[in-house]
């Protein structure tokens, strides 16, 4: 066993190749998205900044190399949606298994608290053991499974819901602060040691 130093930040355009590089994988090989064809380092810029607008994307880094990313964004467009967002969250295959998908989710889910957001939902592609034991890890409840809802890889797939309560509902609810407006957006790095196998 060895302790590896990591280091989780708040994304930056820059960051689109390696996020490129995470993501494609999982575009091309597998089911677990959605999307056909990879987006490129340029677009996946263009969505950090988009999405740091109103919404956290953060990056964990090892030895200064981005090795996975989580982010939140809109659950639904019409406004009585907007205290709700929906989670995403990406490792590099060479880091599965070794806290770092669930120190990003716990950082991620305390912003989306402070931000004032009330519920944070998970859409998951089943199967997918991983996902599932992370998520309910964390607290995520599952709520429901929409069945051949999409058609990839040759095969219909079924989609999982989860869902977590971030605050209680209440009669009068805060609007939500954009995450540009948080002060975590300057200079934000929280470090982490890592205990893995050599």
């Amino acid at each position: 066993m060895k302790v590896v130093e990591a280091a989780i930040r708040v994304a930056e355009e820059g960051d689109g190749p390696p996020i490129a590089a995470i993501y494609g994988p999982y575009v091309r090989d597998t089911a677990i998205s959605f999307e056909i064809e990879p987006p490129t380092a340029p677009m996946m810029a263009d969505r950090i900044a988009r999405t740091l607008e109103t919404h956290p994307w953060l990056v964990a880094e090892i030895g200064g190399k981005v090795v996975g990313y989580a982010y939140a964004g809109k659950h639904r467009e019409r406004p009585a949606y907007r205290w709700t967002v929906d989670t995403t969250i990406y490792l590099d295959t060479s880091v599965h298994r070794r806290g770092i998908g669930r120190a990003l989710y716990l950082i991620l889910l305390e912003i989306l608290r402070d931000q004032g957001f009330r519920s944070a939902f998970a859409e998951i592609v089943l199967p997918n053991a991983g996902s599932i034991r992370l998520h309910e890890s964390l607290g995520f409840g599952a709520i429901g499974i929409h069945e051949h809802i999409g058609f990839k890889l040759g095969c219909w797939h079924d989609i999982g819901y989860w869902r977590m309560a971030l605050a209680q509902p209440t009669l009068s609810p805060c609007e939500p602060v954009a995450f540009a407006d948080l002060r975590v957006t300057s200079g934000f790095v929280k470090r982490l040691q890592l205990v893995v196998s050599e």
